[in-house]
């Protein structure tokens, strides 16, 4: 389907590229609700014996997102942590990761407290340095895991340039594209080996399903995470997976609504006086910009902002109507986040204050609403919070 736009991929790639229902002519695919598969002869199984193995309606899942990025095969699993640590299985005893700094909390504690336990060793960096990235490398260094844009601060690291690093040194490259989906993004084109999803965000779109997905080029790789997918078993099942095929078909209008609003909210609260400080690659004073640009088509719908002093960061959280304020993001509804009680609680505080994500520190998922009211919303609440603080 490379001949057609996202927009049309999106609705009709993994009907066109893998399973169709042929026997009723159905628009939508049927949830194959099984745990197995009835086998015709002894010595000759069907495409599918056991859901953890196969099943046609997870299938239909991974060949959209492997069309979606460019990919040669794509595997569904029950999160994206579950995604993310299937891909850690590929490394082996005595491996070394460098990894982004600025990384997801849940990944975080992944690669610190668990897969040590592994003999598995790792390296955290400023991803958007270059030259620390390359003194991080080590003989027995397989993997550079990258995070752009990263969660929270929205850091930007330069794709090809770590993509070139990691082949002078025989090593793979995994990328979380989680803020940007495949609509902004498309890291396999720029050499990455695996791109992962928490697909429980922008791809589903809805609050309401978790979902993880992981995507790959290279044939031998895509047999690894097979053999992972299918030993681990933490897949993504039939219902979630005919869940989540419905929520992308509407990421492109879902996504470009969220992220003209972001844009606006972003400009809006970079000149506000209660906003120390905005974090967001769509504004052209963000470091990184101009690199994050070169290798994305958008700012996307996520922004971060550092209250000020003066404003009272419970008040603020207690005024605001329209945003739910929760974990998570990439809903039709937007979501307020506070990274260090939320996403980053894993890191412990002083990891945290490392990396620049300070308790005054909210994250804004900005949703489908009509973006004025958003706008107002915010003010009303950023008003309130200073008055109560200067009382």
């Amino acid at each position: 389907m490379s001949k057609h736009q996202f927009d049309t991929k999106v609705i009709h790639a993994g009907v066109q590229r893998g399973f169709q229902e042929r026997k009723t002519g159905a628009v939508n695919p049927p949830i194959y609700q099984s745990s197995t598969f009835h086998q015709d002869q002894l010595n000759q199984f069907g495409p599918f014996d056991y859901s953890r193995s196969g099943n046609p309606t997870r299938e239909l899942v991974e060949e959209t997102i492997a069309v979606l990025e460019n990919g040669y095969k794509g595997f569904a699993f029950a999160s994206g942590m579950a995604a993310i640590s299937s891909a850690f299985l590929l490394l082996e005893s005595g491996d070394h990761v460098v990894i982004t700094k600025d990384v997801y909390g849940g990944t975080f504690r992944f690669v610190s407290q668990l897969l040590t336990q592994f003999s598995v060793d790792h390296t955290f960096v400023d991803m958007t340095n270059i030259e620390e990235i390359e003194k991080a490398i080590q003989p027995n260094t397989k993997v550079i895991y990258i995070e752009t844009p990263a969660n929270p601060l929205l850091q930007v690291t330069d794709i090809r340039a770590v993509v070139a690093l990691a082949k002078a040194n025989n090593a793979l490259t995994f990328l979380d594209n989680t803020f940007m989906t495949p609509l902004y993004q498309n890291p396999l084109d720029l050499g990455v080996d695996i791109v992962l999803h928490s697909a429980t965000k922008f791809l589903s779109g809805h609050s309401d399903i978790i979902a993880g997905l992981a995507v790959t080029n290279d044939e031998e790789l895509a047999k690894k995470l097979q053999f992972a997918q299918n030993t681990f078993g933490a897949i993504l099942g039939a219902h979630d997976s005919f869940t989540l095929l419905q929520g992308m078909k509407t990421l492109e209008t879902r996504l470009e609504k969220s992220t003209k609003s972001a844009t606006q909210i972003a400009e809006i609260l970079a000149n506000h006086d209660a906003i120390e400080k905005v974090y967001y690659p769509g504004l052209a004073s963000h470091k990184g910009h101009d690199i994050h640009f070169s290798q994305a088509t958008s700012g996307g719908a996520v922004l971060s902002f550092l209250l000020d002093e003066k404003i009272d960061s419970n008040r603020f959280v207690e005024q605001l109507e329209l945003p739910v304020f929760a974990v998570s993001l990439g809903a039709v509804e937007s979501i307020l986040s506070h990274p260090a009680t939320m996403s980053h609680a894993a890191m412990p505080p002083h990891e945290r204050q490392a990396r620049g994500i300070d308790d005054r520190l909210f994250r804004l998922s900005v949703g489908i609403e009509n973006v004025d009211d958003l706008i107002e919303d915010l003010q009303q609440a950023l008003k309130q919070a200073a008055l109560v603080k200067n009382a």
